[in-house]
């Protein structure tokens, strides 16, 4: 399963590259089911994974004037404040068993990959939509932003999701950034936000660094090859394929999760 691990690992940094978004909602399924890593281990290890792929991936587009600081800023740091708050606090707070009531038992292992395949299915239809609209940007579409911000924060430090989905319309619905900008700056706060999430969570647990550097050398090499890509095909025009697989692996997370509830 590791040999399929890490050939899936390539798709991460591709999907990365290729339309700014939808490469950390795979790495956490490849750590739990692919390497067998627990969900708790896997939203850390996912955080260091997509961070690193991320930030190397939006070096090429700052290189050409593709990311915009200013709305990095202005949507990254209230995510950055909302991932710190949840990884340091909220997330411990959660207890190992949630719910057991009469053989029914909600672990958090399983509350968290419940929780991520809901945040799939939600990627899914914001990808297969795959509609975005020129408004604003305006102080109301600016205050909307830094509060999705908040909640990409949330979602990020929970599930260790980077959030591309959420970003990426968001930069370009609310902040009016064109598409190519939007995904250099959203690789940009994905990097961020990925990289304060999990060092503010490392040291909880024994981190395999080998396996971590591994898995990460090769989303990189992905992330490479997704840019490379981007200079020939539209990401737009993938994004509603790449949905709906989303949307399969999400439906099938809540399946193979629910069976262990009893």
């Amino acid at each position: 399963m590791e040999i399929i691990g890490y050939a899936a690992s390539v798709l991460i940094g591709v999907s990365l590259g290729l339309i700014g978004g939808g490469g950390s909602i795979l790495t956490v399924p490849v750590l739990v089911y692919l390497f067998g890593f627990d969900a708790l281990i896997a939203t850390e290890y996912s955080l260091f994974i997509v961070g690193i792929s991320s930030f190397v991936g939006s070096v090429s587009y700052f290189k050409k004037g593709l990311v915009n600081l200013k709305m990095a800023f202005i949507f990254g740091f209230p995510s950055i404040i909302s991932i710190f708050l949840t990884r340091m606090y909220l997330l411990p707070f959660i207890p190992d068993v949630l719910i057991s009531f009469k053989g029914f038992i909600l672990t958090k292992n399983i509350f968290l990959l419940l929780i991520f395949a809901g945040l799939m299915i939600l990627a899914s239809y914001k990808m297969i939509r795959n509609t975005v609209k020129m408004d604003g940007p305006d102080e109301e579409n600016t205050l909307l932003a830094v509060g999705q911000g908040s909640i990409v924060g949330v979602l990020t430090g929970l599930v260790g999701a980077g959030g591309g989905f959420m970003i990426i319309p968001a930069l370009v619905n609310l902040l009016k950034i064109p598409m190519k900008t939007a995904i250099g700056t959203s690789l940009v706060i994905i990097s961020f936000n990925s990289l304060i999430g999990f060092l503010s969570s490392a040291g909880t647990a024994k981190t395999d660094w080998k396996i971590l550097i591994s898995i990460t050398t090769i989303a990189v090499a992905g992330i490479m090859i997704g840019t490379h890509l981007s200079k020939k095909i539209d990401g737009k025009k993938l994004k509603p394929a790449f949905g709906w697989f989303i949307l399969i692996l999400g439906i099938y997370i809540i399946g193979k999760e629910a069976r262990h509830l009893f």
